[in-house]
């Protein structure tokens, strides 16, 4: 992936409100996220938040070759068409819990 096998990790909270929305942008999203290089690491839906934003319902990791592809990926117009379609009314708040450097899996 990334230079001296490091790859670019988003950790991410969302407060998902429309399901069925979110797993369709999942879906169309999936694919043009690959052809960057990235892919979804771990993924989470929450049952309970013990301190912190209680909105929060869903947590991932969304690993990149590095932070350039990253904003390449975020930058991308079917990537935007897709969030703006399905992303936006489905999700009602988006937290960035943290961003890092990590060793290739």
């Amino acid at each position: 992936m990334g230079a001296e096998g490091r790859e670019h990790v988003l950790l991410m909270g969302l407060q998902v409100t429309d399901e069925a929305a979110y797993d369709g942008y999942r879906a169309r999203m999936t694919p043009i996220l690959s052809t960057y290089g990235g892919a979804f690491g771990h993924d989470f839906v929450v049952a309970r938040v013990l301190k912190g934003d209680a909105r929060i319902n869903r947590v991932f990791t969304i690993v990149f070759p590095d932070r350039a592809t990253r904003e390449r990926f975020f930058a991308d117009p079917e990537y935007r068409a897709a969030r703006a379609e399905l992303f936006e009314p489905a999700v009602a708040a988006t937290i960035v819990l943290g961003e890092f450097e990590a060793a290739e899996a």
